[in-house]
């Protein structure tokens, strides 16, 4: 699935990148692995997921990342990121519910996001995000912490 492996290449690269700058500093300190299922919706509203590798238009596809300190010392501080690729279109659910959204991958801020249009401020529609971003204050040692965001295929 060419979604996936572009963005599994670009979380590779972040957790590489938010590793060497972790306050652990020791190799292969923060573990990631991510997982994209399929989210139904049964009859009641229950909620199952179901592994997905192919999904046709209109699918809501979940993206978690599970990150995993495997040192014996805890990291303070950690900025996890998940973009969203190119044919998804966030659809505002996000776990846990404290991430901001940019449109740029680089300018964060907490959603809705806004922006001025003749002079009023107006909510920047969900299709323009493209990374959400959450501060983890402690990942403990030996712990992990997970964060998800729903998407829909275009």
């Amino acid at each position: 699935m060419k979604f996936f492996n572009s963005l599994r290449a670009t979380l590779f690269i972040t957790t590489i990148s938010l590793g060497l700058l972790s306050t652990a500093h020791a190799d292969n300190a923060l573990k990631m692995e991510l997982t994209a299922n399929k989210v139904i919706k049964n009859a009641e509203g229950k909620i199952s997921y179901v592994p997905a590798s192919t999904a046709p238009a209109g699918t809501v596809i979940q993206y978690k990342a599970t990150y995993t300190n495997a040192v014996n010392k805890d990291i303070n501080d950690l900025a996890v990121t998940l973009p969203i690729p190119a044919n998804m279109a966030f659809t505002g659910e996000a776990f846990p519910a404290s991430a901001q959204a940019s449109t740029d991958g680089k300018n964060y801020a907490d959603m809705p996001l806004m922006r001025k249009v003749d002079d009023k401020l107006v909510k920047i529609p969900l299709s323009e995000y493209r990374t959400l971003r959450w501060d983890i204050k402690l990942l403990p040692a030996n712990k992990s912490a997970a964060v998800a965001l729903n998407t829909i295929v275009n």
